[in-house]
């Protein structure tokens, strides 16, 4: 690998605000915030929007589209003749 081309790997703390959820992680993303974590060393912190502690797939809270009812809704818009076909 050439020197000086690639970003610094380091450890990185993401902070998901919303769910007061914090993971310890290695990155290249880089922060002028620092935080000291549970091994009492300090280290770059990043605040994200979501993370799998907030959002609605692995929370359990995702809603459902009923598709029935919309299947429904379309047939009877279109009278089950969007096919072209004549009712006799």
């Amino acid at each position: 690998m050439k020197d000086k081309i690639h970003p610094k790997y380091q450890s990185v703390v993401f902070e998901d605000a919303s769910a007061n959820f914090r993971f310890l992680t290695r990155s290249t993303m880089t922060s002028e915030q620092k935080t000291k974590w549970e091994d009492g060393k300090e280290y770059p912190l990043v605040r994200v929007d979501i993370s799998s502690a907030s959002h609605p797939f692995y929370t359990g809270k995702q809603k459902f589209v009923d598709a029935a009812g919309r299947v429904e809704k379309f047939q009877k818009r279109f009278g089950g003749n969007y096919f072209g076909k004549k009712n006799d």
